[in-house]
């Protein structure tokens, strides 16, 4: 799960990295999660809504049948880490607010059942990968924004007009070794990973190289 804030699930929500993640573990049991918004990324009403099949994150939307896609989320550890996840039911979250618009669209149009996700932690001393989940759930409506009292409250969307959306989110794999931030920028495969590159972007895609050059740094198989 970019951001602060804890999240209670009966007990505290998780939250995610300037987005957030929610917990709202599988199928019936609802947990929230607490992450402070993220800053809005500079697009016009125009370019939020344009078609995927232009711009700079077309690739990122396009995809064989029965293709495998990677991406990576971030959260900070003190408000909700992987051992956190690992703790949900069904070692499964909602990952919510999020409020930028190009992770909003990875989460609602781009992200699919079973896509690898590497988990995070961002904002602590040494900003690592930890571990691996997997999409549980494709793309469903943001609840905290419609709530006054939630920190993730958004007054411009409304239930029949949502802006924010949310995945679930189940843990696959912890590494026993991570990988942190100065690794993967000392990698020259990883020089172009979006993670260094767009450092502000809390839900970034990643290619399949890169994917598992990552788990070959962390000793995965």
């Amino acid at each position: 799960m970019a951001a602060k804030k804890k999240t209670p699930s009966k007990s505290p929500a998780p939250k995610a990295a300037r987005g957030k993640a929610a917990t709202k573990p599988a199928a019936k049991v609802a947990a929230k999660v607490v992450i402070p918004a993220e800053p809005s990324d500079e697009m016009d009403s125009a370019e939020r809504n344009a078609s995927y099949e232009k711009g700079k994150w077309a690739h990122a939307f396009k995809r064989a049948d029965g293709e495998i896609r990677y991406w990576l989320v971030k959260t900070e550890p003190d408000i909700f880490g992987f051992d956190d996840l690992l703790r949900r039911h069904g070692r499964t979250t909602c990952w919510d607010g999020v409020r930028n618009y190009a992770a909003r669209n990875f989460l609602r149009d781009a992200m699919k059942m079973g896509d690898k996700v590497l988990f995070y932690h961002s904002m602590t001393d040494e900003q690592c990968i930890v571990g691996e989940c997997e999409v549980a759930r494709e793309g469903y409506v943001d609840h905290t924004a419609f709530d006054p009292k939630h920190r993730h409250f958004d007054r411009e969307s409304k239930q029949d007009d949502p802006q924010w959306y949310m995945v679930d989110l189940r843990a696959t794999a912890q590494y026993t070794t991570p990988v942190t931030l100065e690794q993967i920028k000392r990698k020259a495969v990883l020089k172009d990973m979006v993670l260094i590159r767009i450092p502000r972007l809390s839900v970034i895609p990643v290619t399949d190289k890169e994917y598992k050059t990552v788990r070959a740094m962390a000793g995965e198989k």
